[in-house]
């Protein structure tokens, strides 16, 4: 039996407040397309600040296709993509290391291997190193997203855009920059990959601090309990069911 004395206490990540959550689907689709729409913007006005604009789209959409903390996305490097041997589909892009990871207080911050689980994930990734950010002012960092001003984009760059993009786009103010970890995480187990393997990708220790990140959606829910009921009548209704 589990009671409060023997249960493991465990601090990997704060609940939160319970009005942030994930994107929809919808929600998050516009989000992407006005991050796509600025670098178009920008560009057909003659400005060469599109280029730090499709850093900035690059980076949240490969912020959600790995499930990363805003810090351990902008601490990225140009070599923490490799090759997954049973995923030869995504080439030099089948894995990322992520080098800064939460830490529990006073350890060394957290390493993990994650996994690229959609197929658009290394266009964006490949297009963004090959042909973009050789343009930008610090492209000999070893960043993945160097900044217009130094060698690595900084957290306040991060939230400023996040937070410009979601009003433009006239998106919930609790939608923020974690959101899209929690929209990784939902839209995974929406999609029926085990719990585990997502607990794995974002690096929970615990599958009770997953849990807390999914935000599945009603239709999700619908669906779901339409599946059993439907294969419940069906049992009931076998010919030679005995009752």
């Amino acid at each position: 039996m589990v009671y409060d004395w023997n249960a493991a206490v465990h601090a990997d990540e704060a609940e939160g407040e319970p009005e942030r959550r994930a994107f929809t689907r919808p929600e998050l689709e516009a989000f992407f397309d006005h991050a796509d729409e600025e670098v178009l913007r920008v560009r057909g006005r003659g400005r060469k600040g599109w280029l730090p604009a499709f850093r900035d789209a690059a980076l949240f959409k490969v912020a959600y296709a790995y499930g990363l903390r805003r810090n351990e996305t902008r601490m990225l490097d140009l070599t923490d993509f490799g090759r997954n041997p049973q995923g030869r589909e995504f080439g030099e892009y089948g894995t990322l290391l992520v080098r800064y990871g939460k830490a529990k207080k006073g350890s060394p911050p957290k390493r993990r291997s994650v996994l690229t689980v959609w197929h658009w994930t290394p266009g964006t990734v490949e297009e963004w190193i090959s042909e973009v950010r050789p343009g930008m002012r610090h492209s000999t960092s070893r960043a993945l997203w160097p900044s217009e001003r130094g060698p690595r984009i900084g957290l306040q760059r991060l939230d400023s855009r996040f937070a410009a993009y979601r009003h433009a786009v006239g998106l919930d103010p609790a939608l923020e920059f974690h959101s899209l970890r929690r929209s990784y995480i939902t839209h995974l187990i929406e999609d029926g990959h085990d719990p585990l393997f997502v607990q794995q990708q974002v690096g929970h220790d615990h599958a009770s601090t997953t849990a807390i990140y999914t935000c599945v959606s009603s239709d999700f829910r619908t669906r779901s309990l339409r599946r059993v009921l439907d294969a419940t009548i069906e049992a009931a209704l076998r010919p030679g069911r005995t009752s």
